[in-house]
This record gives structure tokens, C-alpha cells and sequence, in this order.
């Protein structure tokens, strides 16, 4: 079901066909509910707004209107079931609909997302383009009607420009012009449209027709108000007459040496890149860097806090892609964090405080830093709890889940993050996150073992990834396919082995381009690793397999494969404590080497790690492999530490 309110009032089923909502009076109180955004509109208010002179029985034909309506958009319901979409509550009546179902509301969840967020700028468009007409066009004398047309067309003006101005800040735009024409001589007192039309216009190569706009504009504003250009059109016009070649402009595609861009407008076309993966995530990560270090050369604070902070993109794993890159940011954060002082501005120091969080990851941690991480993280939270900023609070969330690893056992500490977050983002359009709460819950319930459960994570974010553009959502949703697969292979009756191990492969080929280094070094070989533990077998022994940061956990057992029985004893003892992160139950290696190893001491340490992790699986919090169960390690460990 579908209603759409920017043009004429009419409601959709699914498959497209209309619903016949009956005479103007019906479709009026259709709209009037629509307009109240989901909440309670009184009785008295709606015979007030739908009659100037309300007849003796005005109530009587409200509900007789109500009736039939909810007869139009519910007609499979039972007449003893309670009503789901035009509901009664308290004295009057809602309309209970999501938002995305709701044209009116569709545009200004988008709109406002727009405003945070220029990656929205295609959504914007498409939204723009399904308005037919003046919002509630046939509802034309209602007072509430006016108010309610002449505020979403102001809505609709700022989009049109904003769009323009996300086009044209990002190097696009020259195809605007005859739009932006069309919108300066609809609406000539909008200053701002014709600095657009102007930048459009410039932007094509049209140098003396963009002077000539700005020329009409002055002369218009003083000769017909009286008024001089503000400031933004002067300087646009000393930027068209000295500025670089209109070619040299259009080209960009994302900031980099040779482009000349400012550092927020960088960060922000940043931030939209690496969502795609690949080598513009790469590209993404050293353009967010260059950025901050550009911001922060002009001495401007509060630039510079507003560059760090604007990339909020959505981070899942432990491991850094680029630990040199991600300190540098950590330490430009705490640099900016530590001047605007504990005055500073609450959302600045909020985006701080997040950054500090989700840059700072576990696996990469050392001394101090793991408690400074999560401080941030909990002051990031507790701050954007307080300002009541969904956009603000999903990020800082991000911080908090990457700060969730300081012990095994964790995974429902960090399904609740996962299901706070899908929470947020649903109630407030917040698409990217929406995709972070399914992955996290995906991992979560990976780590408890629940496959069902992961499996339906992992097919509710491939379809938010259709809709959102987010090619790494199936890189990761294969490995955990190939999880489940590896995890059945012992069942009965189920999958074999081998085939775990070729969806392993294909998950590994997938992975191996999608530009997320910290990720994928030595992820293959342990899930090799651990489907042969699954099946009572030894390491793999392949000299060809690149362990990388697991190698001090998983050479023990490598090399007892090889019966190399001292040297596995050597390098048990020199194995660290694994980093509180996706994989820290690589004490399930280590227990399970000192097993093999008659290692008592060290069996002792495992198992009292592992304890809190009884009920989960062993690696499989990353949802991407598991080891098997924590409990079948810990009992082995329990039993040689006291034999």
C-alpha cells in the first residue's frame, strides 16, 4: 500500500493499481491524516478542518468517511479485527503507514538526509521527480490544505537547489542549465538560484552567459526591490571572471593531487566513494586523510572538527585497512578535540569522540589505547544521547560496537547495538546504518551459532545493499554462506567438506579485490584451518598459505601437523594473548596446542579466558568461518590443565 499526497490525493496497492477511496470528503480525510505524519488528529479538529459551517450530524458522516476508507485500504481485513492502517486512537484517529510508503513523507526523510549527507543526491532527484503536481492538488480551499501546499513547496524549492549545488560542488552540473532557467524565471526572488543557474552555466562553458545572469540578478534585486547581490553572488562573480577554465572544473571525479577542490567538499565526495569498495575505497581513505591535513593547515577549528567528523561511514571490522593512516586520523581527532576544549560544541566534539572510536580499532591496540577507545566511545554515546541526533547517534553506536571486543562472549552485548541501530535507521531513513545493524546482527548471531538467524541477516542486507549501492554487502553475506556451509559439512546428511572449502575459495576470490586489506590478510587460511578442526583433522601445511596476523596462533598447530613437536612447543610458548577483536577466541588454538601439548599452564590461561564464551562459537563472531564450539575447546583445556 502506497499514498501519494504531491499532486492528487490517491492510494496504490503494491502491484501499482489504484484504490477507488470514493468522493472529495473521503480523499480530504485521507489527506488531512497523511499531513499529521502519524499522529493523532481529533475528531473535532477534522470536522473543523473539513467543514467552514459544520452540519448537526458533521461527526456522524466523519465516521460514516472513516469506515469507508479503512473498507478501501484494508479490504481483506475481518470486520472483528482491529483496523492496522487508519486506526482509532484515544478521541480521534492516525494513519498508521511507514514513511517510505508516503510520497510526502518519502521526500522529506530524503531532503533531510540530503542536507547531511551528498551521497543522497540521486535520491534526492528521484524523489523530486515523482512529484505530479502541487502537493494535495485536489484539496484546494482547506486552510490546513494551504498551509500544508505552500510549506512542502518551499520543501521542494530547497531541493531542486540543493541538488544543483551537490551536483556542481561534486564537478557535475552542466546539463542543470535549462532546469535552473526554468526555476529562476518561476521563482526570480531566490537569490540562491541564480548563483546556481550562474555556476551551471559556467560550468558548460558559457563564461558571458553566466556574467550576464549574475548582471539580470543585480539589476533585477535593485532596480525592482532596491536590494544589492549579497555577498555569495558577488564573490561567484570575481570567481567566473578569474577563476580556471570551465573544462578544468567539470573533471573531477574525487579530490586528489591536481584537483581543485576544498577539504569538506573532499570528505564529502570521500565519503560517498568508499562505499563502492574497491579502489575507491582505497582512493576514499588517502582523499579523507588529505583533507583532514588541508583543514587543518588553514587554522580554522571548527573546519577542521567539521572534516574529521563528516565521515561517518559505516565501519564493521576490527582490523584496520590502513593502521598508519587510521592513527594519523586518531591523533588530527584528539588534537582538535583537545582545542575546542570541554566548551567546544556538543555535535563537533560528538563526531570526535565517534571518530576517535571507530578509527581506533581493537585489533590494532596496544597499552593505554584500548581504555581511551572506549572512553570515547561511551562519551561519543552519551553525548549524542543528549542531542537527540539520530544521524549522530548511529555513528557513535558504530564507535561503541567497535569498542565491544574486550572480552570472548560478547556477541549479545553486540546483537543489542546491531538491533538499536536497525532501530534508528529505520525510524529515520538512515540507509548506510541500516545496512552496519544487519551485518552486526549477521556476526552476532554467527557467534552464537544461531545459522537461521545469520542467514536471514545476511538476505535482509543484500536487499538493503540493492537499494543502497553497497557492493561489499555480498563480498561479506558469501563468506557467511560459506560459514554455514562449513558448519553443516558435520551434520549428517550435510554439505561435504570439500564443498565448504570451494565456497571458502569463491568468498576468498570475491574478498581479494574488494579493497579491505585489514580484512582479508590471512582470513582463508584460518577458515581452512578451521573447517579441517571441525573434522578431527590436522593443519593445513600448504607453505603457499599466507597466515599473516594469525600466524602466532596457528603455528603450533601447523607445525604438530608436520611433527615438529619441539619447535610447536616453542612457539606455543612465545604466542601472545590474541587482540580483544572478531577472532580473539584464537585462544581456541592456543588451548587446543596445549592440549596436544600436554601443556598444563597453558591450558589453564585459555580456559579461563574462554569461560565467557561457553555458548558461542569459536571465530565465528566475524561471521565469515568458525572453529567450532568455545565449549569443546574448553573442556579439553578444563580436563589437561587439571589432569
Amino acid at each position: 500500500m502506497r499514498i501519494d499526497v504531491l499532486g492528487a490525493v490517491r492510494a496504490l496497492r503494491d502491484d501499482g493499481s489504484p484504490v477507488e477511496l470514493g468522493g472529495p470528503r473521503h480523499r480530504e480525510v485521507l489527506a488531512r491524516l497523511v499531513a499529521a505524519e502519524g499522529r493523532m488528529v481529533t475528531t473535532d479538529t477534522l470536522v473543523d478542518d473539513l467543514w467552514t459551517d459544520p452540519p448537526v450530524r458533521a461527526v456522524g458522516a466523519l465516521r460514516t468517511f472513516v469506515a469507508a476508507l479503512r473498507r478501501a485500504l484494508e479490504p481483506d481485513r475481518s470486520p472483528r479485527d482491529a483496523p492496522r492502517v487508519l486506526v482509532t486512537e484515544g478521541p480521534g484517529y492516525a494513519l498508521r503507514l511507514p514513511r517510505e510508503d508516503v510520497d510526502a513523507h518519502r521526500f522529506q526523510d530524503t531532503l533531510a538526509r540530503a542536507r547531511r549527507d551528498p551521497g543522497s543526491v540521486a535520491e534526492l532527484g528521484a524523489v523530486l521527480a515523482a512529484w505530479r503536481g502541487p502537493a494535495y492538488a485536489d484539496v484546494p480551499d482547506a486552510a490546513w490544505a494551504q498551509r500544508e501546499r505552500a510549506r512542502l513547496e518551499e520543501l521542494r524549492l530547497e531541493a531542486v537547489e540543493l541538488r544543483a549545488r551537490i551536483l556542481l560542488d561534486s564537478g557535475e552540473g552542466a546539463e542543470l542549465v535549462a532546469e535552473l532557467g526554468a526555476h529562476v524565471a518561476e521563482h526570480p526572488w531566490r537569490e540562491p538560484a541564480w548563483g546556481l543557474l550562474a555556476r551551471a552555466l559556467h560550468r558548460a562553458g558559457r563564461q558571458a552567459d553566466a556574467l550576464a545572469v549574475l548582471r539580470r540578478a543585480r539589476s533585477m534585486l535593485v532596480d525592482q526591490l532596491g536590494l544589492d547581490p549579497g555577498a555569495e553572488l558577488r564573490r561567484l562573480e570575481t570567481e567566473i571572471l578569474n577563476g580556471p577554465a570551465p573544462g578544468e572544473a567539470a573533471r573531477a571525479t574525487w579530490a586528489g593531487p591536481g584537483v581543485r577542490l576544498g577539504p569538506r567538499t573532499t570528505v564529502e565526495l570521500a565519503r560517498t566513494l568508499a562505499l563502492a569498495g574497491g579502489d575507491a575505497l582505497v582512493h576514499s581513505r588517502r582523499d579523507r586523510l588529505a583533507a583532514i591535513r588541508a583543514a587543518e593547515r588553514t587554522g580554522d577549528l571548527l573546519l577542521t572538527a567539521r572534516v574529521i567528523g563528516a565521515y561517518d561511514v559505516p565501519a564493521l571490522w576490527s582490523r584496520a585497512d590502513d593502521p598508519e593512516q587510521s592513527r594519523a586520523v586518531v591523533e588530527a581527532a584528539e588534537r582538535t578535540l583537545s582545542a575546542l576544549g570541554p566548551d567546544g560544541p556538543a555535535d563537533l566534539s560528538a563526531r570526535l569522540l565517534a571518530t576517535i572510536a571507530v578509527e581506533s580499532r581493537s585489533a590494532d591496540l596496544s597499552g593505554a589505547e584500548p581504555l581511551r577507545a572506549g572512553r570515547a566511545a561511551r562519551q561519543a554515546e552519551a553525548l549524542a544521547r543528549g542531542l537527540a541526533d539520530p544521524g549522530l547517534l548511529a555513528f557513535a553506536l558504530n564507535g561503541v560496537f567497535l569498542q565491544s571486543f574486550g572480552r570472548p562472549g560478547l556477541a549479545p552485548v553486540r546483537d543489542r547495538i546491531g538491533a538499536e541501530l536497525l532501530d534508528l535507521a529505520g525510524r529515520h531513513g538512515l540507509a548506510n546504518f541500516a545496512v552496519l545493524g544487519r551485518l552486526v546482527r549477521l556476526q552476532s548471531a554467527s557467534a552464537l551459532g544461531e545459522l537461521d538467524a545469520a542467514t536471514a541477516h545476511a538476505e535482509a542486507a543484500e536487499e538493503l545493499a540493492a537499494t543502497t549501492e553497497a557492493p561489499l554487502v555480498p563480498v561479506l553475506t558469501g563468506w557467511l554462506r560459506a560459514r554455514v556451509t562449513a558448519a553443516r559439512s558435520t551434520e549428517p546428511g550435510g554439505p561435504t567438506a570439500a564443498t565448504a572449502a570451494a565456497e571458502y575459495r569463491a568468498a576468498e576470490e570475491a574478498l581479494r579485490t574488494a579493497g579491505m586489506p585489514g580484512l582479508h590478510r590471512g582470513l582463508f587460511p584460518l577458515a581452512l584451518l578451521g573447517l579441517r578442526l571441525l573434522h578431527d583433522r590436522p593443519a593445513p601445511t600448504d607453505r603457499r598459505l599466507d597466515w599473516r596476523p594469525y600466524r602466532p596462533w596457528t603455528r603450533p598447530l601447523v607445525l604438530l601437523a608436520e611433527d615438529r613437536t619441539a619447535e610447536a612447543r616453542a612457539a606455543l610458548a612465545a604466542a601472545p594473548e590474541p587482540p580483544h577483536d572478531h577472532l580473539q577466541e584464537a585462544l581456541c588454538l592456543t588451548a587446543r596446542a596445549a592440549v596436544r601439548l600436554g601443556e598444563r599452564t597453558v591450558a589453564a590461561r585459555a580456559a579461563a579466558a574462554l569461560r565467557g564464551a561457553a555458548a558461542e562459537d569459536a571465530g565465528a563472531a566475524s561471521g565469515m568461518l568458525t572453529l567450532g564450539p568455545v565449549a569443546r575447546y574448553l573442556a579439553e583445556a578444563e580436563a589437561c590443565a587439571g589432569s
